[in-house]
């Protein structure tokens, strides 16, 4: 049965989080056959459907919201930062409620079962700054400096997210010249102006 070979091939991938997709190319199956299988099993209390042909198995206590991300934007890369990754990177003790990214695509926010993310749209010169979390983690990351920045350009767009924040710690690694390196890429100089501006009052704070 469809349903058996399914579940089969997950295991077989041995992975937190799956795709509808990865599982048709893997059995050989119909998409409408593979998806009527996954929803069979969700039924049944084995599987989770976090999104949009995204699953889990149930019951997983390995499941981090994090491991979803590579498969929410699939058309586009995307990794960790702004608010999230200062927290991940323990320059923000505070969790925020939802995970931020920055992007190439339009700004969107998406709504699963483990987790909601927030999806910026940012210029795609300043795409860069980021790799696997801790190295070898499932999504991408911004660095500590990139995260800041990443943050303070937000801060002055339109509508002005970002601009705040409670209790931020530098530690010795951070590196405010490096940071620099990052303001002097943003093109518009009316911005990057005002980045540099609240750069200089975070380090002289």
């Amino acid at each position: 049965m469809v349903k058996r070979s399914v579940l089969r091939h997950i295991r077989e991938l041995a992975r937190n989080v799956f795709t509808t997709h990865e599982l048709c190319v893997i059995s050989g199956k119909s998409s409408s056959g593979v998806t009527q299988a996954l929803n069979f099993l969700e039924k049944e209390g084995i599987i989770l459907k976090i999104y949009r042909g995204i699953w889990a198995e149930a019951g997983n206590k390995k499941l981090s919201p994090y491991a979803a991300i590579p498969f929410l934007l699939p058309r586009h890369r995307a990794y960790v930062s702004f608010i999230s990754a200062l927290h991940l990177h323990g320059l923000i003790e505070q969790i925020p409620q939802m995970i931020t990214l920055a992007t190439t695509a339009h700004t969107k926010t998406i709504r699963t079962k483990i987790g909601t993310y927030c999806f910026h749209q940012i210029h795609p010169l300043l795409f860069d700054g980021f790799g696997w979390y801790k190295g070898t983690g499932s999504f991408l990351i911004a660095e500590p400096e990139k995260a800041l920045v990443d943050s303070l350009y937000l801060s002055t767009r339109k509508k002005r997210q970002f601009g705040y924040f409670p209790e931020l710690y530098f530690p010795k690694s951070f590196k405010f010249k490096k940071a620099e390196k990052w303001v002097e890429k943003i093109q518009e100089k009316r911005i990057r102006i005002a980045v540099e501006r609240k750069l200089k009052l975070l380090r002289n704070r």
